[in-house]
């Protein structure tokens, strides 16, 4: 029996069930009445999603598309990060939406500081864009990922690694 356990704390999304809700985004364009003749582009890059639209009413409905599928595939809404509309060539309208993955230094450090204030026994360190939490408990693990999921980051957090 292991003397500790741990859990890794991470911001990650499964990269093929976006692949999945931005192809039936997609499909739901160009299959309705109000979008289908607009010539919208839903483009997936490395760290980026961009849209090309006729206007900006068309742009929000887009969203309201993309938001609905991806929920639908268990992928947090927190992983998009949207950028400024700008006009595009021809009177259309691009928008950039970033792709939130990994925490960051500043959220890292909210986490341990967190863990290390109400948790007098479990040890939290910063590993990258990750957090390692351990202790001698299981139960103490549970608290920390129950005390966690009540907080609001900006991004948003798997627990992995559990052992």
């Amino acid at each position: 029996m292991a003397s500790t356990y741990s859990f890794d704390v991470v911001s990650e999304f499964d990269r093929q069930e976006l692949v999945n809700a931005i192809d039936q985004t997609n499909r739901d364009i160009t299959s309705r009445y109000d979008l289908k003749d607009t010539k919208t582009t839903l483009e997936l890059g490395d760290d980026v999603i961009t849209i090309n639209s006729n206007s900006e009413f068309t742009l929000q409905s887009v969203h309201t598309i993309l938001n609905q599928k991806a929920a639908k595939r268990n992928l947090d809404l927190k992983i998009f990060e949207y950028g400024k509309v700008e006009s595009a060539s021809g009177s259309r309208v691009r928008q950039e939406i970033k792709l939130r993955k990994g925490i960051s230094t500043e959220t890292a450090k909210q986490i341990s500081k967190l863990i290390r204030d109400e948790f007098n026994k479990i040890q939290a360190s910063i590993q990258g864009d990750a957090v390692r939490v351990s202790a001698k408990s299981k139960d103490e693990l549970q608290a920390v990922i129950q005390r966690l999921k009540q907080e609001d980051y900006p991004m948003a957090l798997q627990f992995t690694n559990y052992r």
